[in-house]
């Protein structure tokens, strides 16, 4: 059975001075998401952005936003990043002290749900919670900085999860972030990633050119794509 696959660009690799024509532009050439790091110079030794920047992107476009919480604690901005217009949440279970209790504020604000797992985070914090889950999040670099290199051993960890899903039974989605780019993609993908973030990959190319610039970039990691289903 073919999968659904999806492309989120992370505007933390995005130009900060016309952001909202980059999210606009991003989504024209093909993107199905747009992918929000959100970082606290605590959880993770950078700083970014908050609900403020969300809630100024929500009028320019209908994609869904996706907000990953690097910060911690994490329930108190839950429900600001959920009114500033964020459709899916994702946090880390180490910065929540009850996890079942952050998933439900996610989901009461009327945002899908999803935990985070860094390069080293055992997956055990899925054994009580899948039921509750809407998505999760496999980092492939260490958070904090864009622009790394992919992680190999995270292919394992995309296998595994993608066992631990499709014995669920539920709809999740099986994201990755980090490093993802036209030439790992299609590997990613048959691990078991359907979602896939790419921010410097995409973001990076063809910024000299004109308005929908990024077709080229979405449209190869596409054709990757396309060799996998």
């Amino acid at each position: 059975m073919s999968r659904t696959f999806r492309i989120a660009p992370s505007i933390l690799s995005a130009n900060f001075a016309k952001l909202g024509q980059e999210v606009t532009d991003v989504i024209a050439s093909g993107a199905d998401i747009i992918h929000f790091d959100v970082m606290d110079n605590h959880y993770v030794p950078n700083l970014t952005i908050g609900p403020l920047v969300c809630e100024s992107l929500r009028p320019v476009t209908d994609a869904i936003i996706d907000v990953h919480l690097m910060v911690k604690p994490v329930d108190r901005i839950i429900p600001d990043f959920a009114k500033a217009g964020a459709n899916m949440i994702t946090f880390h279970p180490e910065a929540s002290e009850h996890i079942d209790r952050s998933l439900a504020l996610i989901r009461d604000s009327g945002c899908k749900a999803g935990l985070v797992f860094n390069p080293a985070t055992p997956l055990h914090y899925l054994d009580h919670v899948m039921d509750k889950l809407d998505m999760i999040l496999l980092m492939s670099v260490n958070p904090g900085f864009g622009g790394q290199k992919f992680i190999p051993e995270t292919l394992n960890k995309i296998r595994e999860v993608r066992r631990r899903i499709d014995a669920s039974g539920r709809d999740i989605w099986l994201e990755v972030d980090g490093g993802v780019k036209v030439d790992n993609i299609a590997e990613v993908a048959r691990a078991g990633a359907d979602v896939f973030v790419a921010g410097s990959a995409v973001f990076s190319a063809g910024r000299d050119t004109d308005a929908h610039r990024y077709d080229s970039v979405i449209q190869a990691l596409r054709d990757e794509l396309a060799k996998v289903n």
